[in-house]
C-alpha cells in the first residue's frame, strides 16, 4: 500500500469571529485574528491518497486528474477570496484552519468517485499549513 501526497497553495483572507459570542470574548479567544478587517494567509495544502500500485501503469493514481479535482474543488473557489464573505460554507462557521480542512476534505470526498471511480485510490488525509508553525491535519475517514 502506497501513500501519495501532492502539495498546492492558495492565498485567502478570513476573520476568526464566532457570531454567538460577544465582542470581548471573540477578542480574548481569537486575539489579533479577530481583526474586524480580517487578515490573510498563504495556505499550503497537502492532499494524500492511498492505494496499491496499478499492475499495468505502476502508479497509484493519475496526478493530473488529482490536480484537476483540487483545482476545481479547492483552488478556484478559495484562492484570493475572503472566506467569511465569499465561501458559503463559512457564512455561519468560523473559518479556522481546522474548519477549512474539514471543508476541503468534504469537497474532495464528495467528488472523488467521479474522478477515481474504482476501489482505489482512496482519499487519505488533508494537511494545511496556515503558517510555518501552524499546521493542521485531518484524516478523510473522519469526515462524513
Amino acid at each position: 500500500m502506497y501513500h501519495i501526497t501532492r502539495r498546492y497553495g492558495f492565498a485567502a483572507s478570513h476573520r476568526l469571529h464566532a457570531r454567538q459570542l460577544g465582542a470581548e470574548e471573540n477578542r480574548r479567544l481569537y486575539g489579533k485574528c479577530n481583526n474586524p478587517y480580517g487578515h490573510g494567509h498563504n495556505y499550503v495544502i497537502e492532499v494524500s491518497a492511498r492505494g496499491p500500485a496499478d499492475e499495468r501503469t505502476g502508479r497509484v493514481l493519475d496526478t493530473g486528474r488529482l490536480d484537476q479535482l483540487v483545482r476545481n474543488q479547492v483552488l478556484t473557489p478559495f484562492d484570493h477570496r475572503n472566506l467569511n464573505a465569499e465561501v458559503g460554507a463559512f457564512h455561519d462557521v468560523v473559518p479556522t484552519s481546522e474548519n477549512l480542512a474539514i471543508e476541503i476534505c468534504r469537497r474532495l470526498k464528495t467528488n472523488w468517485s467521479t474522478v477515481f471511480p474504482g476501489e482505489w485510490p482512496k482519499l487519505h488525509k488533508i494537511r494545511i499549513a496556515e503558517t510555518e508553525r501552524n499546521i493542521f491535519e485531518i484524516e478523510a475517514d473522519e469526515i462524513q
